[in-house]
């Protein structure tokens, strides 16, 4: 059998992540994106943030993770969309509560298409 690169599933995650994060976006009052270009650069960062930084975060709060029955998960992905905010100039979030809800509508609306934002499949 021969193996497939992994290149165009990534671009499929974030083309799927980009729709999912532009229509987040649509819903949610206190999340604000310039341009559907600073969406698809947006999913692309929260693959990343994903991949190398968030490993960290849920290790560093495995207990509280644990004590919450898993519901401090959106947290962390709430503080992995204020990181996204910090870094990518056309992406703004008014707060962390706007930053849990987005992290909350993103989360259905990627279990809806499919996509789990997480490259390592």
């Amino acid at each position: 059998m021969p193996r497939e690169s992994k290149a165009p599933n990534f671009l499929v995650k974030i083309l799927i992540g980009g729709i999912s994060v532009l229509i987040a976006e649509f819903f949610i009052p206190g999340v604000y994106i310039d341009t559907w270009t600073t969406g698809f650069l947006l999913a692309g960062l929260l693959i990343l943030i994903n991949i190398t930084i968030k490993p960290l975060m849920i290790v560093l709060t495995l207990p509280l993770t644990i004590i919450s029955l898993g519901l401090f998960l959106l947290v962390i992905n709430a503080f992995a969309i204020l990181i996204a905010d910090y870094i990518i100039p056309g992406f703004s979030v008014d707060g962390f509560w706007w930053a849990l809800l987005f992290a909350i509508v993103l989360s259905i609306i990627n279990s809806l298409f499919g996509n789990n934002m997480d490259s390592r499949d």
